[in-house]
């Protein structure tokens, strides 16, 4: 496994990141929903419902990456790693469709009027989630980034649409202690809008995932560019990768001397891989073909 080559500081935050966001999370469900029960604001209690789902969508995610950690076997000779995408998958559906049900609920409101003025209290609960999610954001983006985990950077953007919808129901709140107590429900419905948004988002990236989207061509250029800088390589012939939950999959093949034994070119093969594992601290399954260098392009 690549985390074996992780700092060990990355390697403790990828186990604990799923147990803050669901502590921080859940905090904000209480905190969100007591207040917005006492202050009459709508959107408050809609964004409360955000955090709730937060709470299931870390959950997921700490199920995923321990899943994720066991090693290959024989029947899943190339590891678990496809279990993040799907919980990426089981999020996006669970930001979806409680939007649908909150739209629903703040049209309903909206169209029966009547709609009571919320408390300045209210503003008090958004002000403290913007500033919970921010930080929970850029926490699990930096956890998510070194361990290339699609999961826990799922779970980031999740927090990041809870800043926006926070922002939005702040925003709304202001509108209705202005006199214009519609805006509490508009805000809410603008915080659903933007929870699908986020669903469709994850479900869309978790799908690439799931059928093998290629490696980016920055990452495949500087492999061809460190692997053809070697003095034993005269030339590739193909190279292609693919993410297998958060590690990288590549299969490259080198064209070497038409005279070499096949002991040197186990030599050649065991230095490009080792190479490129340098390189990338996410590479693990990295096969290496050689090809005389006067052979036919394949096909």
């Amino acid at each position: 496994m690549t985390s074996s080559r992780l700092r060990p500081d990355c390697i403790r935050c990828r186990r604990e990141v799923a147990w803050w966001a669901m502590s921080i999370n859940f905090g904000l469900v209480v905190f969100k929903g007591a207040l917005g029960l006492m202050t009459g604001s709508h959107a408050l209690l809609v964004d409360a419902w955000h955090s709730a789902a937060d709470v299931v969508a870390s959950l997921v995610v700490l199920m995923a990456v321990r899943i994720s950690d066991r090693r290959p076997d024989e029947k899943y000779p190339f590891g678990y790693g496809h279990i993040q995408f799907l919980s990426s998958v089981v999020i996006g559906l669970i930001l979806f469709l409680g939007a649908l049900y909150l739209m629903s609920v703040s049209i309903v409101r909206i169209v029966a009027g009547n709609l009571p003025t919320p408390s300045v209290m209210a503003a008090l609960g958004a002000g403290i989630s913007i500033v919970a999610n921010e930080l929970m954001f850029r926490y699990q983006r930096c956890v998510g980034a070194a361990n290339n985990s699609p999961a826990i950077t799922a779970n980031a953007w999740d927090n990041r649409s809870d800043v926006l919808a926070s922002v939005a129901v702040l925003a709304g709140l202001v509108a209705a202690l202005a006199r214009y107590p519609v805006a509490d429900s508009l805000a809410a419905l603008f915080v659903a809008v933007l929870i699908a948004r986020i669903g469709i988002v994850l479900n869309r990236d978790a799908v690439r995932g799931l059928v093998d989207s290629s490696v980016e061509k920055e990452i495949l250029h500087l492999v061809f560019q460190s692997v053809s800088e070697m003095p034993a390589v005269e030339g590739i012939h193909s190279l292609r990768g693919r993410y297998v939950g958060e590690e990288m999959h590549l299969d490259i093949a080198i064209a070497v001397h038409p005279d070499l034994k096949i002991a040197d070119s186990d030599v050649i093969t065991a230095a490009v891989r080792a190479r490129i594992q340098g390189e990338l601290k996410h590479a693990r399954d990295i096969r290496v073909t050689t090809l005389p260098a006067r052979a036919p392009r394949p096909v």
